[in-house]
């Protein structure tokens, strides 16, 4: 195995979201527009009802897919295709927007730490004007694999022989939780041609002799594996991989399309109500 080295160090960026949600993000800001096929992380974390209590009311999307991971709190999802669905502590929630929906995400919880991350992975041109669908997972759904100094949730993509409860058809994402003990290390074979980053939200953590300051996102660099050492206290990150689809990217707001035409279209069909166009049923666990 190549280990990956630390190409780029992305700092994260507050941006208001929702009704006026605070949220970090290092994907989709001037200095890393995009990681192709990730369009956007958001990492929200807050211990004050005040900057998360007015959630994310209706808004729509068209053209990619939302994943969202839950660390802390409690979320209420409801869409436009009439599902409802609890985004609980560990639970995982995979919602292809494709040619439309219309969602919110509202808190469940009146006080206590609200804390997850949002990936917005992007479609190839000929699935954004598929029909949507929408996945929940339970926490207890999703796998989790113990070894002598680390914990390893599987989201998705596989680790130790478990794969995980989410499976992205078009682009093979990997996506691991992983939590290490004081100086523990961790490694995993990644696909040479996919793209890779590391997000560090606890403790501390180094790869390639270079260390991984927390709330940074770390993009690989070429290799086919990925190698990372935690500091003394121990860390916790998230590790996502996936194959870029080598297409145009034209994103304005909730619509990731391949022309701007298409973008001007997508506009035009929610100002004319005519935004979503098919029902998709829930599943998952």
């Amino acid at each position: 195995m190549t280990p990956r080295t630390l190409r780029q160090l992305v700092q994260t960026h507050a941006v208001s979201e929702g009704a006026g949600v605070t949220v970090h993000r290092s994907i989709g800001t001037p200095a890393l527009k995009n990681l192709d096929p990730f369009l956007m992380l958001d990492h929200f974390g807050s211990d004050d009802p005040e900057e998360y209590i007015a959630g994310f009311p209706d808004h729509p999307h068209r053209g990619f897919v939302t994943f969202t991971y839950m660390l802390e709190g409690h979320m209420e999802h409801r869409d436009s295709m009439g599902n409802r669905g609890d985004l609980l502590p560990g639970g995982a929630q995979w919602m292809k927007a494709a040619s439309g929906v219309i969602h919110s995400e509202m808190p469940r919880q009146t006080q206590g730490r609200m804390a997850g991350f949002q990936l917005w992975i992007n479609l190839p041109a000929a699935e954004k004007m598929s029909d949507p669908a929408y996945q929940e997972f339970s926490p207890a759904a999703v796998p989790e694999v113990e070894e002598p100094g680390r914990k390893v949730r599987v989201l998705a993509g596989e680790y130790a022989g478990r794969r995980g409860v989410i499976q992205d058809p078009h682009t093979g994402a990997l996506y691991l939780d992983v939590t290490l003990g004081p100086e523990q290390g961790f490694s995993q074979a990644l696909p040479a041609s996919h793209n890779a980053f590391v997000y560090v939200f606890e403790g501390s953590a180094a790869t390639g002799g270079r260390d991984l300051p927390r709330h940074s996102l770390a993009v690989l660099g070429p290799g086919d594996g990925v190698e990372v050492i935690a500091g003394p206290a121990g860390a916790r990150f998230i590790l996502v991989a996936g194959q870029p689809l080598g297409e145009p990217v034209v994103q304005y707001g909730p619509f990731v399309m391949n022309t701007r035409q298409e973008i001007e279209q997508a506009f035009a069909d929610y100002q004319a109500g005519r935004l979503v166009r098919a029902r998709a049923a829930m599943t998952g666990s």
